[in-house]
């Protein structure tokens, strides 16, 4: 049986259900390992949009997987090595999550997202505009919109809960909650991967202008890298031939959902509107250039 072009939402009665994420449905499967299925549910502003992206979670999935191969190097990461043959028996379920499942090891998030920045978007923008600095960190003055940071730099947020929004912490905030070592094993580390994945990324037509990772403990406190790493859905990705300093460049990630969201008349709560069918295919279209981009020899 061939996987699902779209899956909003999976339904496996051979494993318990742990949880819903915006875009990732959690199964249990024994102490030390859970499924994870990567939907093709889109959030934007937080909210969960009631139309799919076809394909979506099978190219994130993909993207992910090709950086913690690539990556690996430099930390570990969550994948278990476990095949969907070895913890789904029956065939039509196996077909249902068939390149959006992974198995995983069981780790301890840490309650701060990685965020990194090597160029000047977004909130960090909005930061600079008011103080100069991003997350504390002073910048030189005169930056533009969307011009390259003089070096990346590490600005943590905190993990809301569902519904809620991220919020952007100090390095000293961070150092209160998951302590100093780990906190600057964490900075040195997440600089190291996008510093890397930036460069290489940049050889295939592609700036990494941000990203955000999320880490875990195991038992004896050696960090993973957990999550999804450098997708579309957590990173923005420009097209290095249409990048211009002073706009806010075109994007092969949501942020073409966003900028649609945003011609709306939506208050931003739930529930979300519908997408026209155009920008739908063209979002999936986005998607699947990335995954081609990064991924293909």
């Amino acid at each position: 049986m061939n996987a699902p072009d779209t899956l909003y939402e999976s339904s496996l009665k051979s494993l318990s259900l742990r949880g819903r994420g915006k875009v990732r449905d959690i199964y249990d499967i024994d102490d030390d390992h859970m499924l994870i299925v990567t939907t093709d549910r889109l959030s934007a502003f937080d909210c969960i949009l009631p139309d799919p992206i076809p394909g979506k979670g099978r190219v994130l999935t993909s993207v992910s997987n090709f950086w913690f191969g690539r990556l690996k190097h430099i930390v570990p990461n969550h994948l278990s090595g476990l095949t969907l043959d070895r913890v789904i028996s029956d065939p039509a379920e196996r077909a249902q999550v068939e390149g959006r499942g992974i198995v995983v090891k069981k780790l301890k998030p840490l309650p701060v997202e990685a965020v990194v920045r090597g160029y000047l978007i977004g909130s960090g923008w909005k930061d600079y505009q008011k103080n100069g600095a991003v997350c504390g960190i002073a910048l030189p003055p005169g930056l533009q919109l969307a011009e390259k940071l003089p070096e990346a730099i590490f600005t943590p947020s905190t993990k809301a809960e569902f519904g809620s929004h991220d919020e952007n912490i100090s390095f000293e905030r961070t150092v209160e909650l998951i302590g100093k070592d780990l906190a600057e094993q964490v900075k040195r580390i997440s600089l190291e991967l996008y510093t890397e994945a930036a460069a290489y990324a940049l050889d295939r037509g592609i700036i990494i202008a941000d990203t955000k990772f999320e880490f875990g403990l195991d038992a004896s406190g050696r960090l993973y890298l957990i999550d999804e790493a450098l997708t579309p859905d957590s990173s923005r990705f420009w097209p290095v031939d249409q990048y211009r300093v002073g706009i806010s460049p075109p994007s092969f990630d949501k942020q073409f959902v966003r900028d649609y969201l945003e011609t709306l008349t939506w208050n931003k709560q739930p529930p979300a509107p519908h997408l026209p069918p155009e920008v739908i295919a063209k979002t999936a279209e986005k998607y699947r250039d990335a995954e081609e981009r990064l991924t293909k020899p």
